[in-house]
């Protein structure tokens, strides 16, 4: 194994200290601190660990889509060295994976045989499970040594990241049930995240194209909404879907990914413009 996969996190390839990976690092790791911090001063509500577990687990998938964010940033910024920041979000993310299967455990009273049983006879745990241990995978094979071992096929087994992110947003809405808003914001960036990849590549940096990606996300985020809770819930969804389109109704999931997609399609005409 090399020296530089057992280096500190906040520490770049050549050992040196970088304050941008303490700043990330820091960053990412906060709000888990946070929800430990609440869950110890009993300030969760009514069932803490319940709570402490589902933000847990929401926390895993954005910084799980944060890490796919990395190579759109990477181009959008023409900014080479934040691509050496990946491992590490992806790191982090599966962190906070373990930590939401900690906390249900803690929520079950600590029973191992309970939780046991109910990953196996609930599906949504099922799903959870499995996008749990997809990730453990990829954790472990994240390294440099790892890489080498594996040669071209590293690369085929870390695009399962996208199956794994998809799957992960699925478990959010199943775990969600009526109440599907944040899965649906998840569901909206990694729909503008995989839209960005097919892009080509005159117009993964082009104002325009962007700005369309993002009404394509918002709707294609909206219509998720409307269908779920058509089929889920007997939540009267053609107004759910109404309200999307109504900027008087208040900020609804699929309003709040197209505004993130025209800031960043903004941003990017701009830094061209200036540059």
């Amino acid at each position: 194994m090399s020296t530089t996969t057992l280096a500190w996190p906040w520490r770049n390839r050549a050992g040196r200290f970088s304050a941008l990976r303490a700043c990330v690092l820091a960053a990412a790791l906060s709000p888990g601190l946070v929800l430990l911090a609440l869950l110890a001063a009993g300030e969760l509500g009514a069932e803490p660990w319940k709570a402490a577990t589902r933000e847990a687990g929401t926390h895993a998938m954005r910084l799980l889509l944060v890490s796919l964010a990395v190579t759109p940033l990477r181009y959008l910024a023409d900014w080479p060295k934040v691509v050496t920041l990946r491992r590490m979000l992806g790191l982090v993310a599966l962190g906070y994976a373990l930590l939401h299967l900690a906390l249900y455990a803690g929520h079950m009273a600590w029973n191992l045989a309970d939780v046991a049983s109910e990953i196996v006879l609930r599906f949504y745990l099922t799903l959870g499970f499995g996008v749990l241990l997809g990730l453990v995978v990829l954790g472990w094979t994240s390294t440099d040594g790892w890489q080498r071992r594996l040669g071209r096929r590293w690369k085929r087994l870390h695009r399962g990241v996208y199956v794994l992110a998809a799957l992960g947003i699925f478990h959010a809405f199943l775990q969600a049930k009526s109440r599907a808003e944040s899965a649906v914001v998840l569901a909206g960036v990694f729909l503008w995240l995989m839209g960005w990849r097919l892009l080509p590549g005159w117009a993964r940096a082009h104002g325009l194209a962007l700005a369309g990606l993002a009404v394509v996300a918002a709707l294609a985020a909206a219509g998720l909404e409307w269908g779920w809770y058509a089929a889920t819930t007997n939540l009267p969804a053609a107004r759910i879907l109404a309200a999307n389109l109504d900027p008087t109704a208040g900020l609804r999931p699929a309003q709040g990914v197209l505004a993130a997609g025209l800031a960043v399609a903004a941003l990017t005409a701009a830094r061209r413009r200036i540059v």
